[in-house]
């Protein structure tokens, strides 16, 4: 028989998902249900003196705001803003038109090879932006017309480009990992190498595939006939095109590696570095720098919004008895722990097809992770785990952002079904990749523990 506080809690969670369909700000949304709640609870406990677990009087509100207070003070937040410029700078920078041109001209003539190189971009774009947005924007603009021109297949080249821009939300710097580890008080530095490895791993695995589809069906990646033949200029030209984000990716993730500055600092040297290969391209402007400004204190207050939201609603789930709730239904799964591991990451991929990986990140993690350090799991494992399976929400519909963004930039002959038929094989891929890293520990834990000693 569940008692009192547990239907509220089931009532909470599941306003929650019924109201997402609506349509409504999921800010104002978490927010909303967090004071509705709040009122509700008091009401019934002082009225009719239901039991309400510790919700039971006004200063649950007072509670809110400190916790706000305390999370908005944390500089590692700080963070978020400089990245974000960093990745809307660089998208500006032209440092990428430079990469594509070069590219295309290397590794075109092989079938296949241009989408390889456009996952080459996405990796190094994800190294040194960690914004999904402007890499599949940019990816798109630049790759998508290209392909097509080479005759590749809509659903190949949609799958390639969407799939290598998600990986900015993986490979570090990471916005989604700098929020992660402010929610479980973990060192973002760590956080960063311990899920470099999957994230480079997971891009040398669309870089297999691709090959692999290629080379069995080469009409969905024929090679080109006609190109210049590969001399010392042109290797030297790509060479010099890869060099500055090459240069930024040691600046930023070297400073944080090394322990020459916090992941705070390096935000600002890798803005900084963004901005200068802006001017050195000539791309920079007034113009430039005040759509840039603008397009940041845009995400920046997006992001900070549900934030905000989240946190009051996480603070009335907990104070009805949310963790307590959460941590009993887990452990009385009938699995082990690695089965009851399985089954949280099993939740938070079927949530990626309705929810934003932020509102996933806080408010599902912070309730299940005390759960696996419980079970005796490490803490830093456990978040890249559920950072890789997280990182399949902006692939699958009908929330996946990187779908939207790809949509909306692509000509009009490239249909929305060949997007989602295009993602299937690299969603698929993506799941492997969990398989792996939550077979193999390792795989996460050893950068980390060669830089700190274990």
């Amino acid at each position: 028989m569940l008692e009192t506080y547990e239907f509220l809690v089931i009532a909470m969670l599941g306003s929650f998902i019924a109201l997402i369909f609506t349509g409504f700000p999921i800010a104002w949304l978490l927010g909303g249900i967090a004071v509705i709640f709040a009122v509700g609870c008091i009401t019934l406990n002082d009225w009719f003196g239901v039991d309400t677990y510790f919700l039971t009087n006004w200063r649950i509100f007072g509670i809110i705001v400190q916790r706000i207070f305390a999370q908005m003070s944390n500089w590692v937040l700080v963070a978020l803003p400089m990245f974000i410029f960093m990745g809307l700078m660089l998208e500006r920078s032209g440092v990428a038109d430079k990469l594509m041109t070069n590219f295309v001209k290397l590794f075109g003539r092989f079938r296949g090879g241009l989408a390889i190189g456009v996952i080459l971009i996405g990796i190094l774009l994800a190294a040194s932006t960690g914004i999904v947005g402007a890499s599949v924007t940019l990816l798109a603009m630049l790759a998508m017309p290209v392909m097509l021109a080479q005759n590749y297949s809509k659903s190949l080249a949609s799958g390639v480009i969407a799939s290598a821009g998600t990986l900015g939300i993986l490979i570090p710097p990471s916005v989604m990992l700098i929020l992660m580890a402010d929610q479980l008080s973990l060192s973002v530095g760590e956080l960063f190498m311990g899920a470099l490895i999957p994230g480079v791993l997971l891009g040398i695995a669309y870089i297999v595939y691709v090959f692999i589809a290629a080379q069995l069906f080469p009409k969905l990646a024929p090679a080109p006939k006609g190109l210049e033949p590969v001399d010392a200029k042109l290797i030297f030209d790509t060479l010099l095109a890869v060099l500055p984000p090459i240069l930024l990716i040691l600046a930023v993730l070297g400073s944080i590696f090394f322990g020459i500055a916090t992941p705070t600092e390096a935000s600002g040297v890798g803005a900084a570095g963004a901005t200068i290969l802006a001017m050195v391209n000539r791309r920079f402007s007034y113009a430039v720098l005040r759509d840039v400004c603008y397009k940041t204190t845009l995400t920046t207050a997006f992001i900070f919004g549900i934030f905000l939201g989240a946190t009051a609603f996480a603070v009335v789930l907990r104070q009805l008895g949310g963790d307590e709730f959460i941590a009993h239904m887990l452990t009385s799964i009938p699995f082990p722990p690695g089965g009851i591991v399985l089954v949280i990451l099993f939740i938070a991929f079927i949530a990626g097809f309705f929810l934003d990986w932020l509102e996933i990140t806080l408010i599902l993690l912070p309730l299940v992770g005390p759960v696996v350090v419980s079970m005796g799991f490490e803490l830093t494992w456990f978040v890249v785990l559920f950072a890789v399976t997280l990182q399949t929400s902006f692939l699958t519909p009908p929330v996946g952002f990187s779908l939207f963004y790809l949509k909306g930039v692509v000509p009009p002959e490239v249909k929305t079904t060949d997007i989602y038929i295009g993602v299937i094989p690299f969603v698929a891929i993506q799941v492997i990749i969990v398989a792996a890293v939550f077979a193999f520990e390792g795989l996460v834990l050893w950068l980390p523990e060669q830089m700190y000693g274990g």
